[in-house]
């Protein structure tokens, strides 16, 4: 599968699981939104943040995947080889712009080594004030934490924020096992020591430790950070697919264990509650493909060194602000562009959902 078309049919398919265990009201019902809300941890995003970009046309929500070990015990970090060390870095970053008139949705990735400009912030994990500094974005969050993550964001977007959510993909892989674990197909077998992977050609059916080795595998023979992202996005989209077909959303004994795993690596801004969860699950569930539109930012450089920061991906400027003024006006994305590839081919910016196989 092509690494962008992957990343952007992932993109839709994370809202819709971060809604999962909300969006069955017709057969958990409301008792279930109410509990899996008190569930959802809390983070203010917007605190002191100042000088923002005005509200546009519809809604914006920033997606963020990060590496976090928290609730993993010493024993599940040895087994799933993830070591002890987190860098609280965001290992993805999407913007869903959801219509005014709720019909149509936009993902949009941003790589996470893009380069940026970090305003200047308070250390997330004390030790002072640090001027504003060129880094990567995924450096934004463990910096200065949410707060400078949606800043850093809106800067290079010119996007307001309205909403914020963020997962762990150690505690959402725990969940693989509540659903009876999930089916991955692969062209060539896949062996990494580092990660614990060892996967034959083929379909295979993942279990929760093999799925977060699946994921997290860096050092795979002529494999990139492009890759990786590839194997995480189709692994997301694989789950939300199992956890719908399998029926696992409409039976309550599995929906709370499922949701537990979820709830347990989720955090949220207090405005996005419930009635806000259902609403965004809602228009997912019954969104065709002609609705939903998945790209990815222009850039002009995918392995740009930058003294410092080492390589680092540079944005289209030009195009970036065509694809982030058609989204602040609420309009129809710019005709897809092309853009370089990690092998240095091109490949369109924008891909129907229906057009993704496995």
């Amino acid at each position: 599968m092509p690494v962008r078309r992957a990343r952007r049919r992932w993109g839709l398919r994370i809202a819709a699981v971060l809604a999962a265990v909300v969006l069955i009201t017709s057969g958990a019902g409301h008792a279930l939104v109410a509990t899996a809300e008190h569930g959802v941890r809390r983070v203010d995003p917007f605190a002191g943040l100042r000088d923002r970009p005005e509200a546009g046309r519809g809604l914006n929500i920033l997606m963020i995947g990060t590496d976090s070990r928290d609730g993993l015990t010493a024993a599940e970090r040895d087994r799933y080889h993830v070591g002890d060390a987190s860098c609280r870095c965001a290992d993805a970053v999407l913007l869903l712009h959801v219509s005014a008139n709720r019909d149509r949705a936009t993902v949009v990735s941003l790589p996470r080594d893009s380069y940026a400009e970090l305003p200047a912030h308070d250390f997330a994990a004390g030790g002072g004030r640090h001027d504003a500094h060129p880094d990567k974005l995924n450096a934004a969050l463990s910096h200065g934490g949410p707060s400078l993550m949606v800043r850093t964001v809106e800067d290079l977007t010119g996007l307001r924020v309205d909403h914020y959510l963020e997962v762990s993909f150690t505690g959402f892989m725990r969940a693989v096992d509540g659903i009876g674990g999930v089916e991955v197909c692969t062209p060539r077998p896949l062996t990494d020591s580092y990660s614990g992977l060892d996967l034959p050609a083929g379909t295979s059916l993942l279990d929760g430790p093999t799925a977060l080795s699946y994921v997290r595998a860096r050092h795979l023979e002529g494999s990139s950070d492009f890759a990786r992202m590839e194997r995480q996005q189709r692994f997301l989209a694989a789950f939300l697919d199992q956890a719908v077909s399998s029926g696992v959303l409409l039976d309550p004994g599995k929906i709370r264990i499922t949701a537990e795993a979820l709830l347990d690596s989720v955090r949220a801004d207090p405005g996005f509650g419930a009635e806000e969860m259902l609403e965004l699950a809602g228009l997912l569930r019954h969104f065709t493909t002609s609705a939903a539109q998945f790209t990815s930012v222009p850039v002009d450089d995918t392995a740009r060194d930058v003294p410092g920061l080492g390589s680092t991906v540079t944005w289209d400027r030009a195009g970036a602000e065509r694809l982030f003024a058609a989204l602040r006006e609420d309009a129809a994305l710019p005709k897809p562009a092309k853009t370089p590839s990690p092998a240095g081919a091109t490949a369109p910016a924008t891909e129907r959902a229906d057009e993704i196989t496995c």
